[in-house]
Order: C-alpha cells, then structure tokens, then sequence
C-alpha cells in the first residue's frame, strides 16, 4: 500500500519560512518523480513544484519562482519543499505527489501523478 504523508506545515507570519516534508512508504521513490501542488479555498489545485527521480531537474510554478525550493533524499524516501518569504497568498492546503517519470510527462498537469498524500495546511498571516 502506497502512502505519502506530509508534515511541517503551520502558521507563520508574512516573510517567514516552512519546510515541508513528505514521507513515502510502499514505493521505491527513487523511481517516481515527485511533485508538491497546493489548493487554496475555492481554488484549482495548483502547481507548485516537481523534482525528477534523480534530482537533476526541478521545475517550479511562476508563483513561487525564487522563493521556493524541493529537493529530495532517496535513501529516506523523502521529499522537501523549503518555502522562504512566504505571502498570504501561499496559504493552502499543500498535497504532495508522486509521478511515474517518462520524458516530456507532463509535471505541472496534476493528473500526470497517481499517488497523493493527504495533505498539510500552510496559512500565512499578513
């Protein structure tokens, strides 16, 4: 059974930092790209950043460009997303994402990944 469980999320004021985390069980991640989206009240699931399995690519959303950085530990089966001068508009939910990884997948199309987590709320006060 696959599981994706993220954690670190929280409240923290305009400017600050988070480091979320995203533990996977029951795949070899090292196989998977693995991705982070977020979906805010009444909004689209939205991009927010994909590594590739073996983290020689990244590839982030316009939105957090310069503020926002994934890395991964495939011995841990772990994924990270460092999230620095944060806006209260980065407040979501924040899901992470498993993909199986080909050439030219689409990474910022949300039904290109077949595991998810359950999610970890981010809210940013102003």
């Amino acid at each position: 059974q696959v599981q994706l469980v993220e954690s670190g999320g929280g409240l923290v004021q305009a400017g600050g930092s988070l480091r979320l985390s995203c533990a996977a069980s029951g795949l070899t991640s090292s196989m998977y790209a693995m991705g982070w989206f977020r979906q805010g009240p009444e909004n689209e699931r939205e991009f927010v950043a994909t590594i590739v399995p073996s983290g020689s690519t990244i590839y982030y959303g316009d939105s957090v460009k310069g503020r926002f950085a994934i890395s991964r530990d495939n011995a841990k089966n772990t994924v990270y997303l460092q999230m620095n001068s944060l806006k209260p508009e980065d407040t979501a939910v924040y899901y992470c994402a498993a993909a199986n990884y080909f050439t030219g997948f689409y990474y910022y199309n949300k039904n290109a990944y077949k595991y998810w987590g359950q999610g970890t709320q981010v809210t940013v006060s102003s």
